[in-house]
């Protein structure tokens, strides 16, 4: 049943696995936050975390829920397997951080990003540990789809700029939605679709780059509008009140700050993230 997903845990479930036989799997449904159902030789299969368990009515014994407590606590994601109703695997996937991930959430602070905030289907047990280790102003675990557009409706209702960085189905919603919404390339088809900036090859070490160039742009755009409005302005002068403007100078000066803006573009083109 992994095989038909692209999430991230379900790969790493296969990978963990690794070679065994297959069963022709039927009636693939994919619930939103949850996980996946579907029919294998008869059987209703369920596999996703706790929010999909209670959705099928899983009976989940006190040793299991002991076991769920221990895990979260130790920062793993759950995957739950139950089959026709009865639990009969619970697993524990702890998050790997990407290397230089806190660095590059640090050069993002520096460039002006004043809150980073996780917002995640997993347990609040393990938002909570990589919240930590990653330095992050605000996490938010157990969120569906929904939860996380409505936080996203919330922030901008204040007055504030939204940024979201997603891969997944779950996450199309809120980069729709959001000011800026920032794809991983290696993430599914419909949240590149509905994003407005897509990081090639998911190389999150890109995005302080794109907003450095962003903001790097911007500022070269007002030094242009500068640089041509005041020569304007310059000419006018020079023409009310002086004696020595004439066509060919104005011409000339025109010319000069057309080249001026052009030039003062190109620095672009050698834009580097300090």
């Amino acid at each position: 049943m992994e095989k038909e997903s692209d999430h991230p845990l379900a790969k790493a479930v296969l990978e963990e696995i690794g070679e065994v036989e297959i069963f022709p799997v039927e009636n693939t449904e994919v619930i939103k936050g949850g996980g996946i159902i579907a029919t294998v030789n008869g059987h209703r299969i369920a596999v996703g975390n706790t929010y999909l368990m209670e959705r099928e009515k899983v009976h989940i014994s006190q040793k299991a829920k002991a076991d769920i407590v221990r895990l979260e606590q130790n920062g793993n994601s759950l995957v739950l397997t139950a089959v026709d109703g009865e639990l009969k695997v619970l697993m524990g996937v702890r998050d790997q951080i990407r290397p230089g991930a806190r660095e590059v959430l640090q050069k993002l602070r520096k460039l002006g990003v004043k809150n980073l905030v996780m917002l995640s289907g997993d347990n609040q047990g393990t938002v909570d540990l990589v919240s930590r280790e990653l330095g992050l102003n605000e996490a938010h675990g157990n969120m569906l789809p929904e939860d996380k557009t409505e936080y996203i409706k919330e922030l901008k209702e204040k007055g504030h700029i939204v940024a979201f960085v997603g891969d997944g189905v779950n996450d199309s919603p809120s980069i729709a939605l959001a000011d800026i919404g920032i794809a991983m390339g290696g993430g599914t088809d419909v949240a590149i679709e509905t994003s407005d900036i897509v990081l090639m090859n998911s190389d999150f070490s890109r995005l302080p780059h794109a907003l450095g160039l962003a903001k790097a742009t911007t500022r070269n755009m007002k030094e242009n509008i500068f640089i041509a409005v005041g020569v304007v302005f310059i000419l006018l002068a020079s023409l009310l009140f002086s004696q020595w403007m004439n066509m060919s100078i104005g011409m000339l000066v025109h010319e000069g700050s057309i080249l001026a803006v052009i030039l003062n573009g190109m620095r672009l083109l050698r834009y580097r993230l300090k």
